[in-house]
């Protein structure tokens, strides 16, 4: 049965530059789909968050890349959950495709969350223009919609990637020490 689990965080937390380095692992990374429709929209002169199908085109990229996912071991970079959290953040309506998503992942994903622990600030990107005040309050929303939905949090502090990409790959592991030795080298 696979193992698949979420990683998620407040925007500019480093969840995705620690999952980089889980690669090198054999677990398999599924991209967050956020940033990549993000940036389509600002590439062709739109404003995302404005677009009517800003929402419904992020589930449909996380899904095309949660069910392309097929390794054993899974790092899911956000979820559906976190769309709802943005929706949310947004103050914009829920679309049906978000709801049918979120029916479609109950039993899913692992029951647990690693939630990754913000830096203390946040670097802008051309995607990223959220302030680190308002990237906590978004951290907030991601928290109650994962414990409304029943998934327990399991807090990944602030520390190096190599430090966070550890403890990712104890997660889907199961424990630290069962992480084979070849795939933990280099993350102890």
């Amino acid at each position: 049965m696979p193992r698949r689990m979420i990683v998620t965080g407040a925007p500019g937390s480093g969840k995705t530059t620690a999952l980089g380095e889980v690669r090198e692992t054999g677990i398999e990374v599924v991209v967050e789909s956020a940033t990549d429709v993000n940036q389509q929209m600002l590439d062709v002169g739109l404003v995302p968050h404005e677009q009517p199908e800003f929402l419904e085109c992020i589930v449909a990229l996380q899904r095309e890349r949660r069910l392309a996912a097929t390794a054993e071991r899974q790092l899911h970079d956000r979820s559906v959950f976190c769309t709802l959290a943005l929706a949310r953040h947004l103050g914009a309506p829920v679309p049906a495709a978000l709801w049918a998503e979120i029916d479609d992942v109950v039993g899913w994903f692992e029951p647990v969350v690693l939630f990754v622990a913000p830096l203390g600030f946040v670097t802008p990107t051309t995607v990223r223009r959220i302030g680190y005040a308002d990237a906590q309050r978004f951290g907030l929303l991601h928290r109650q919609v994962y414990t409304e939905y029943g998934f327990t949090i399991e807090d990944v502090p602030v520390g190096a990637p190599g430090v966070r990409a550890a403890a990712f790959v104890g997660a889907v592991w199961g424990r630290p020490s069962s992480v084979p030795a070849g795939v933990a080298r280099g993350y102890r």
